[in-house]
C-alpha cells in the first residue's frame, strides 16, 4: 500500500488521538488503535467505538459494549449533497422525501454512512448505498435495512442521531447488545 498524503496522515493520526480521548473519559487506558486488513479501526476488546473526519473535523466515540454492541459515527462540511450522486446514495423513496434539497439529502448521506460503520462492526459485510433506506424526523433518523446483510434481516431497523451546524453536519447510530441483527427480532 502505498503511504498516505501528509494531510491524510495527519487525519488519521487526529482521529486515533479522539479516540484515545474517548477511552480516556471512559477511564479505559489510552491505548494504539490498529488498522484492520479492511481499514476499519480495531478496538480493544470490549469497546465499541467509531471515527471519522472531513475537512476541518475529526471526531471519535467509544462506548462499553455493554452498553453499545456498536456505534458509527460520520461528519462531512455542510454543504449540499450534489445532485448528481444523488442516484448512487438515494434510493428513489428518499430522493423524494428530500424534494430537492441538498442540505436534507446530506443528512441522509451522514446517517447512511453512520449506520454502515455501526453494522460493519458486527456484519463485516461491504454494500451499497441503497441497502439502507432512511427516514429523517427531525434530529433523528431510522435506517432500514432492504435485503438480508450477514446478522442483519431485511426490514431490520437501526435508530440515530443527527446535528448540523452551519460548517459540520454529522450523525451517530447505535447498536444495543440485545439488538444484534436477525436472532434479536426472531
Amino acid at each position: 500500500m502505498p503511504l498516505a498524503v501528509p494531510k491524510r496522515q495527519r487525519e488519521f493520526a487526529s482521529g486515533r488521538s479522539a479516540a484515545r480521548n474517548a477511552f480516556a473519559k471512559l477511564g479505559l487506558p489510552m491505548v494504539a488503535i490498529p488498522m484492520g486488513g479492511d481499514r476499519a479501526p480495531i478496538w480493544p476488546k470490549g469497546v465499541a467505538g467509531s471515527i471519522s473526519h472531513c475537512d476541518g473535523a475529526c471526531l471519535s466515540i467509544a462506548a462499553r459494549q455493554e452498553i453499545y454492541a456498536a456505534l458509527g459515527l460520520d461528519i462531512e462540511p455542510t454543504v449540499a449533497l450534489p445532485l448528481d450522486v444523488w442516484p448512487t446514495v438515494l434510493r428513489p423513496e428518499e430522493a423524494d422525501d428530500v424534494a430537492k434539497d441538498g442540505l436534507a439529502a446530506l443528512q441522509i448521506f451522514v446517517a447512511k454512512e453512520a449506520a454502515y460503520k455501526a453494522q460493519f462492526s458486527i456484519s463485516r459485510q461491504l454494500f451499497d448505498f441503497q441497502t439502507l433506506s432512511v427516514k429523517v424526523h427531525m434530529d433523528n433518523f431510522s435506517a432500514t435495512f432492504t435485503k438480508d446483510i450477514g446478522p442483519f434481516a431485511r426490514g431490520y431497523g437501526l435508530n440515530g442521531r443527527l446535528v448540523s451546524t452551519d460548517k459540520f453536519s454529522a450523525a451517530v447510530c447505535w447498536i444495543a447488545p440485545q439488538n444484534r441483527g436477525r436472532n434479536a427480532i426472531e
